[in-house]
């Protein structure tokens, strides 16, 4: 899979995607990820990417040229995943362009699991008051919300989408941390029930804080039943 994130701030992409799991994906080939400054795609010497709202309003939108540019280059023609044919292209077959906005739809587990399907995700991340109104209605595939709040940015909601496609996709975080917990259900989210592990007696509050006994007693029956009765399913 290939991500690109268009951004103001790259950076801000730099330490996150270098660690642990995600950097490791990228280092066998699972994925590949590049944030791109929007700035580079703008024509005038002061590299503008915002201006004043039509109609008068607080604050600076981004225009829609630079984005319209960035996603004409990144959606077109991609270099081959084939490490033989370096000279060779492919066209891209599944993607998506996201955009992330209070007023989109909130991201779950179904959808990470839908993206994960795809050959390239291309997020746009917004700044200022707001994006001009023509990326969302006629550039983006899907228009996406991480919560019921407001941030300053995509980059944040960018980073969460990242984590949570890219630990789906085969040979990405191996046989542990994407499938030990979950049991995934034919709505495409999964199942996750509490884990414990030693010692099997902690204080803490002046508290003694047990296993429960019967993830001690060895009955895989019994315990499949209270791992069951105590899981909670994620869409």
């Amino acid at each position: 899979m290939k991500v690109d994130i268009i951004t103001i701030f790259p950076e801000i992409f730099d330490f996150y995607l270098s660690q642990s799991l995600i950097s490791k994906a990228q280092k066998k080939g699972v994925l590949k990820i590049k944030a791109h400054q929007l700035r580079d795609f703008t024509t005038d010497k002061h590299q503008t990417v915002d201006d004043k709202p039509f109609g008068g309003g607080r604050g600076m939108v981004l225009k829609v040229e630079p984005i319209l540019k960035a996603i004409q280059l990144l959606e077109k023609f991609q270099e081959t995943r084939n490490k033989k044919q370096t000279n060779s292209k492919f066209k891209i077959k599944n993607s998506k362009i996201i955009l992330f906005s209070p007023r989109g739809k909130k991201f779950n587990q179904k959808m990470a699991h839908d993206w994960a399907k795809q050959d390239q995700l291309i997020f746009i991340c917004g700044r200022y008051e707001a994006i001009d109104e023509r990326v969302a209605k006629n550039l983006a595939t899907d228009i996406v919300s991480i919560g019921d709040y407001v941030l300053m940015g995509g980059e944040l909601p960018a980073l969460v989408a990242i984590e949570s496609v890219a630990r789906l996709l085969p040979g990405a975080v191996g046989n542990s941390e994407a499938l030990i917990g979950e049991r995934i259900t034919n709505k495409g989210g999964f199942v996750e029930y509490p884990q414990y592990t030693r010692p099997e007696v902690v204080e803490i509050k002046g508290k003694k804080a047990r296993v429960p006994k019967v993830l001690l007693s060895g009955n895989h029956k019994e315990i499949e039943k209270w791992r069951a009765k105590n899981s909670k399913i994620i869409l």
